[in-house]
């Protein structure tokens, strides 16, 4: 059956109580009322965020472009929106092992090509069943290249013609090749469930613990508690997840008591949070790969001498001091370090400038000039572009810095350039390697392109055995770090900050299941 968002004027389902379904789209009270900008309509209030039961989030946004399309999420603003108003299959636990969430459980055969899904009970915020025709219609929008999402490559290995529901709670997933590490596809960013036939995202239905109430592209989105969700109703009444593109206006907001909680906070920020002593700081270490991209299908770093002497000529010590204020950990060019599937055995990449420079004239690149791309999107890239420029001459090359416009950075260096910075968040290692070091896959944005790294890729998502499998991971990473091109000089903390009256978020790293658990948090 097609269903489409409910219009104001339609009367909810059932009968149930206040603050149950019948109501999530009342216009008025507190959130109908609240003023929409960060500066307005709350200098009075005198507990952080405006007290009341209403708690207001503070993130960057994403512009007039932004949609509550859930498999559309670019923007960690958009996976908190998304979080709020629906649920996953699973979701990830720290380490990005998948735990589950609307599934109940999962299960494949011997040869890891058909994966039974059996979900739980749960409703959609009209008081329809989250069913197997649901999971399909979903998966297989968000596995079209068309809609976006991130995680379309990893859709795209189910074949839907053979998959089927099952019965009304069970779904089984045919994959057209075997994957043991298919449970992490399942809690991916932009595979969310949604009703079966939802096209339109202007007034949303989900099964998540918040439900729509009003929302303006690149403005502020407001949402109400879901009593009947099936995990708990939230302990607050009332979400607000605002816009301050700047990190002075969500500092300043949350200072000022007019937020609750402040979204990525770094270097200064985090400074004058820690002597201000009434604010916490949730930091999440190691949460971010800073990565440096040399494309190793072009000249000059198509010559591997050059991509080993950048490895061994940086000095990742002095970049995690000056380019991330001290606030993150030296990186060793592979992502993923703290998360399953990591290898644990590696020696640190020791920095070595003699050696780096006899590479560089082996080469025959002595004085070559290198450009790297770089924006503001990160604070980091100026500062360690800067310094790396100093670090790369001490053994022959000259590298400067072209800086690109934030908005359009990522589209721009995906065809452009030799170099680039880069970031990732967490990620399960297995999907990370899959989508981006992989011969050929659409965001190998370096061109590396090894067959016994692919075999090895393949060997492991095929073997059943958990350690077996994990070790051959490991092999293929350590094949991948000499020769993918893919630096990971340091990894950088995440940090986001609550005011003093907020109670039940922890510290957990972007992707993660506790990361922006609004529906948990306490006021008061």
């Amino acid at each position: 059956m097609t269903r489409h968002a409910r219009k104001p004027s339609e009367p909810w389902p059932g009968n149930r109580p206040e603050p149950g379904r019948r109501s999530v789209l009342a216009a008025g009270g507190a959130l109908g009322l609240a003023a929409s900008g960060l500066l307005a309509g709350c200098g009075g209030d005198t507990k952080d965020g405006g007290g009341g039961d209403r708690f207001r989030a503070a993130f960057t946004a994403g512009g007039s472009q932004e949609t509550l399309d859930p498999h559309v999420a670019p923007n960690f603003v958009d996976q908190a929106r998304a979080k709020a108003l629906y649920d996953t299959l699973a979701t990830y636990t720290d380490d990005m092992s998948a735990r589950a969430r609307l599934a109940e459980s999962w299960e494949s055969d011997t040869s890891g090509t058909r994966w039974r899904i059996r979900l739980r009970t749960a409703e959609f915020h009209d008081g329809n069943p989250v069913t197997a025709k649901d999971v399909l219609h979903s998966y297989r929008r968000a596995a079209d290249p068309a809609t976006g999402s991130p995680s379309q490559v990893l859709l795209s290995a189910i074949d839907f013609d053979a998959s089927r529901a099952d019965g009304e709670r069970s779904v089984l997933f045919v994959l057209k090749a075997p994957n043991f590490e298919f449970p992490t596809v399942l809690a991916g960013p932009g595979t969310e469930i949604i009703p079966d036939g939802t096209k339109d995202f202007r007034e949303p239905i989900g099964s998540g613990p918040f439900t729509y109430v009003s929302f303006t592209p690149g403005g502020t989105a407001r949402y109400r508690r879901w009593a009947d969700h099936w995990d708990g109703a939230p302990h607050i009444a009332e979400l607000e997840i605002v816009p301050a593109n700047e990190e002075s206006a969500r500092l300043n907001a949350l200072l000022s008591g007019q937020v609750h909680y402040a979204a990525d906070m770094a270097g200064a920020s985090v400074e004058r949070l820690k002597k201000e002593g009434s604010t916490r700081l949730l930091t999440a270490r190691r949460a971010t790969a800073q990565q440096l991209l040399l494309r190793t299908g072009r000249k000059p770093f198509d010559d591997p001498r050059l991509v080993r002497a950048v490895q061994l000529g940086i000095d990742r010590e002095a970049l995690v001091r000056v380019a991330l204020a001290g606030h993150g950990e030296v990186g060793n060019d592979l992502f993923g370090m703290g998360l399953r599937g990591y290898p644990e055995d590696l020696e640190p990449r020791e920095r070595d400038v003699d050696e780096a420079r006899k590479l560089v004239a082996e080469a025959g690149a002595e004085g070559l000039a290198v450009t790297v791309e770089t924006s503001s999107v990160d604070a980091a890239w100026e500062p360690a572009a800067e310094l790396m420029a100093r670090q790369l001459r001490e053994f022959g090359l000259r590298l400067t810095a072209n800086t690109r416009a934030s908005s359009t950075y990522f589209s721009e260096i995906k065809t452009k350039g030799v170099a680039a910075f880069n970031t990732t968040s967490t990620l399960p290692v297995s999907d990370f390697l899959q989508q981006r070091v992989r011969g050929g896959a659409a965001r190998n944005q370096t061109q590396y392109a090894s067959e016994e790294f692919d075999a090895l890729l393949d060997r492991a998502r095929t073997t059943r055995g958990e350690q077996e499998r994990l070790g051959l991971l490991a092999r293929a990473q350590k094949i991948a770090r000499d020769g993918s091109g893919l630096l990971v000089w340091a990894f950088s903390d995440a940090n986001d900050a609550v005011g003093p009256s907020v109670s039940g978020l922890r510290a957990a790293p972007p992707n993660s299941h506790d990361w922006a658990r609004f529906d948990r948090v306490r006021v008061g």
